[in-house]
Formats: C-alpha cells, structure tokens, sequence
C-alpha cells in the first residue's frame, strides 16, 4: 500500500495528514496553520506546499516518497477541482473564480492530487469510520464550520454528482420560517440564496446574520459594542458552552436548522447513519449532548421503520477533511 497525503484547506486553516498502507494515520492530532485562502491562489498555494513540507518532516517522511496527494477545500467545484465561476463561497478573493484548484496543484508537486469538496472529504472519513471501506450502507455527513460542508456517502463513495456539485448540502433550501425566536430575520447565503442551512448553520451565519440579529435585542451583551464582528463570532461557541442565554440561544437556532435538514434528508436517501461534525461540536459532552438534543427535539417524528436512524458524531472532528481526502487519493495512487 502506498504512501498519501491529505490535505483540508478550509476558511480559517489549513489540514494535514499522511496515510501509509502499512502504519495507518501517520498524524494522530490535529496538523494545521492558518489559512491564507483569503489572499489568492498563489499566496495560498504556496502556504499548502510549505505547510506539506513542514508536516512530512515532523512524521519523518520524504515528499518524494507521496505516491498522490489528497486536496479537500469548500465548494461549490467541479468534481475535477476547477471552483465555480463564482468561485469559493468562503474564500472571498476575486481570483478563485473559475480557478483550476487541483491541477494547479498537481503542477506544483508533480505528483497525481485527488479532489473532494471538504464537506464531502470528511463525510468519507466518518462513513469510513463508521462502516469501514467495503459496505453497502449509506450515510448523510453535515459539517459545521466557516460554511456548512455536506456529503452523502453510498458503497464506501461520495457521490460527486454530474458536474462535482453533489453533497452540497449547505445549500439545500429548508423551510426557515418554522424556527422558533428569528421573526424577522431574512437568512442570506455568501452563494446568495435566501434560507440554505448554511445561512443558518455555518460560522459565517453566525458573523453575518444571528450575531446581528440576536445583539439587536440584547444590547447590554458582553458582545454588543465589538468592534470586530468576524472575532465575536468566533467567541459565540465558547460562550453558549459556558451558559450564555444569547449565545445558547444562537446555538438552539443552528440545531433546529439542522433537524429541519435531516428529516429532509431521511425522507429523500432513507440512510443507515446521519452524521454531525465540525468546529460547532468541538465542544465538551455536555456541550454535545444539549445541542444533539435540540437536533431531535426540531426534528419531526419519523416513520416507525426508521426510528433506529442514529445520529453520530463525526468521529476525530477537525481532523476529518484531511483524513477523507488521503482517503481519496488512495484510489489514484499508483
């Protein structure tokens, strides 16, 4: 079994890891830097290559010994790794539209680089994970973080779709105006769409609308005279698990997007698994168990035949992007 690499560029930071046939994961913990994406595809590029140096040399292998390279980043791309003409909904910079992220990359190693989206990377790994590599199961990944990555995972595959753009689950439109407590609030995506589960559930969502909306009403928060709005959203996890009303509350909203989402999702694949993960569940188990709970409380009540449909935790969280996409590049690797 050859030697791979996985990497997961995200919004706010860049994933490594090192799969051998042999030995496994060579990368147990959590490899990452920041994430420059927002200043380009050079700057960026050239921040993936050292940071891939920088990690082989800390598990004692040689780049040259990598047979491919597993390149995870957020969507929406096609299936080949060339983003949207609209380019990437959190990375900002003008020049990622239309950009050739893989081939890009394959240039710069000179070795073969496989793609997945990241929300569709780490659905593999958890799948994986869960039911192992040769399974007929099938499973629906959810992956809260600066957007809301997704994957749907059939026969040990993500499914890419026809142009790349299957499993973008963030983008999936559900009926928002049933949560409770956002009156009001018109949820809008970075992609521009009007109520996707990223505009509720995500990071971002939090920066660009919850945040703002919440503070609107309770202007004596800790929070309300920030001046650096994307900062205090980053702090809205760490508050709701310390138990803020306002930031738990921001929180039961996100979980009562995401059980609208999956009794969607159970309707349409019927899965054996539904799958939480990303920075949102990064939490303590108490954490984790309240915000699983407000999950199943929004979720309405399911057919008797599917009441065994268990919900998951992605398993080795941040980790997991990183993981799939060496997954991936398995299959390529010679």
């Amino acid at each position: 079994m050859p030697l791979v690499a996985g990497v997961d560029l995200g919004g706010n930071a860049v994933n490594y890891t090192f799969l051998d046939g042999q030995e496994g994961f060579l990368i147990q913990r959590l490899c990452e830097f920041p994430s420059r994406a927002r200043e380009g595809p050079e700057v960026c590029l050239h921040q993936i290559v050292e940071g891939l140096e920088i990690a082989a040399k800390q598990v004692g292998v040689r780049l040259v010994d990598v047979a491919a390279i597993g390149l995870a980043t957020p969507g929406p791309a096609s299936a080949d790794g060339v983003l949207s003409a609209r380019g990437s909904t959190n990375f900002l910079h003008p020049d990622w539209a239309g950009f050739d992220m893989r081939g890009n990359l394959a240039e710069r190693f000179g070795k073969p680089v496989a793609y997945l989206n990241d929300g569709n990377a780490a659905a593999l790994w958890g799948h994986f994970a869960l039911f192992g590599a040769n399974t007929l199961t099938t499973s629906i990944s959810a992956i809260i973080g600066t957007g809301l990555g997704g994957g749907v995972v059939r026969n040990g595959d993500a499914i890419k779709g026809r142009k790349g753009f299957g499993g973008e689950l963030g983008h999936v439109l559900i009926p928002y105006q049933a949560i409770r407590g956002i009156d009001g609030l018109v949820p809008e995506c970075n992609c521009g769409r009007i109520g996707d589960l990223e505009s509720l559930c995500s990071l971002t969502a939090i920066e660009r609308s919850l945040l703002p909306f919440f503070l609107a009403r309770h202007p004596g928060h800790e929070l309300a005279n920030a001046v650096d709005v994307r900062q205090a959203a980053k702090l809205v996890r760490s508050l709701a698990e310390s138990g803020d009303p306002m930031a738990k509350e921001i929180f039961r909203v996100q979980a009562h997007a995401l059980g609208l989402f999956l009794d969607l999702m159970i309707n349409i694949f019927d899965p054996d698994a539904l799958i939480i993960g990303g920075g949102a569940l990064e939490t303590s188990d108490e954490f984790q168990r309240w915000f699983i709970d407000r999950i199943s409380e929004a979720m309405p009540v399911q057919r008797e035949e599917q009441a065994d449909i268990r919900l998951h935790i992605m398993p080795d969280g941040d980790t997991a992007g990183a993981r799939g996409a060496a997954l991936e590049a398995l299959k390529i690797a010679g």
